[in-house]
């Protein structure tokens, strides 16, 4: 597992938009129908990475959290399902559902939304405001698998509060850090 960090993206930036099939229901999700009154948070995860996997928790309690706080929530996996089969769409629904995913998990079979994102790594968090302008792009936390400092969403809780009051953010952006994205 080689440790990638996430790529740098401008504030203000706009969310480039998409239409992808929900691994759960088998329908399509846009960017549109997902987006918070407050904000959004698009995640690039998988079912293998450990990175993920250490932060699942996490992430389902933050969404739950924040969800009815008004900021929508989507994970997205790109990888390439051919070389990694542990990422296609029928094990992303069973792990979704093990997980207990509040939000859609999206497959981006053609790996297109994850280039338009610049997504380089599994977590990569997004953050965008209400008109879908990124604000912020970086790590949950500093927990990372093996690491023994314990997953709190700290950094992410305090973004989510800003953005949730419709204050700015100006603390400091640390990339995520994960697995690559598997490329076809």
């Amino acid at each position: 597992m080689a440790l990638t960090p996430s790529n740098k993206l401008s504030k203000g930036t706009k969310a480039p938009n998409f239409t992808l099939p929900n691994v759960v229901t088998g329908n399509a999700v846009s960017l549109e129908e997902i987006k918070g009154k407050k904000g959004t948070v698009v995640l690039f995860i998988c079912n293998h990475c450990p990175f993920v996997i250490h932060i699942n928790p996490l992430l389902v309690a933050l969404a739950n959290e924040y969800q009815a706080k008004g900021i929508g929530f989507v994970a997205i996996s790109s990888n390439d399902v051919e070389n990694y089969p542990q990422d296609a769409p029928d094990l992303m629904k069973i792990h979704a559902e093990e997980n207990n995913y509040s939000f859609p998990y999206l497959y981006d079979e053609t790996q297109q939304v994850a280039k338009e994102y610049d997504a380089a790594c599994t977590p990569d968090v997004y953050v965008f405001d209400k008109e879908l302008k990124l604000y912020y792009h970086g790590q949950l936390d500093n927990s990372r698998p093996g690491n023994g400092i314990p997953s709190t969403g700290n950094n992410i809780k305090s973004i989510l509060e800003n953005l949730g009051q419709a204050k700015l953010y100006l603390g400091e952006e640390k990339p995520s850090v994960g697995c690559g994205i598997k490329w076809k």
